[in-house]
């Protein structure tokens, strides 16, 4: 088999089990005890296709859980928080966190066992918050007596909540504004 042929293939098995991801996305956040069959015919795929890339249930949906993280890793990277000025990598990150979090919220809110991948991304993403609101805090953006971690906690349960209601017609940039507004000036009122 030539090079352009096992490209080709590994093309093909690549669109597969994106689409199997995809499809599975779809069917357990609308039955998370939808079956592999079930996910199959979704995917369009045929039942002995799912089963060729997932030996089971469970190896799909940590696949599935590993894939969103690490599409929500690259959205925190995309937003430049090492470089990007702090408030400038804040929204930034906001509004790509925001996406993906739509497209993926029923995986990305999957229990993850505390060794696998979707885990160990979930800490980075968690420990590269922290950097970007030391940041921020250095820049007197943030209190210098606040608990980060607590900012944080705050941080995440503002981007969940902003995702609870028609989350697909929202506007990222929209609500990344409104969020790290929240987040850095509260409800009070403006000096």
């Amino acid at each position: 088999m030539g090079q352009t042929a096992t490209r080709t293939l590994r093309a093909d098995a690549e669109r597969s089990v994106r689409a199997i991801l995809e499809a599975a996305e779809r069917v357990l956040a609308e039955d998370p005890g939808a079956s592999m069959e079930q996910i199959a015919a979704a995917a369009g795929v045929a039942r002995t296709t799912i089963h060729r890339r997932f030996a089971n249930r469970q190896a799909l949906v940590e696949t599935l859980a590993a894939s969103a993280a690490r599409q929500l890793a690259q959205a925190v990277e995309d937003g430049r928080p090492d470089t990007a000025p702090p408030l400038v990598a804040m929204h930034r990150i906001t509004a790509n966190v925001l996406e993906v979090k739509s497209a993926w919220a029923f995986a990305l809110e999957l229990p993850a066992d505390p060794d696998s991948e979707a885990a160990v991304l979930h800490q980075d993403i968690a420990r590269r918050c922290i950097a970007v609101l030391e940041r921020a805090r250095a820049d007197k953006l943030i209190d210098e007596a606040a608990d980060l971690d607590w900012v944080r906690r705050v941080y995440y349960a503002l981007l969940r909540e902003s995702l609870q209601d028609n989350a697909a017609a929202a506007d990222p940039d929209a609500l990344a504004a409104r969020i790290i507004d929240t987040l850095l000036h509260g409800a009070g009122p403006r000096a």
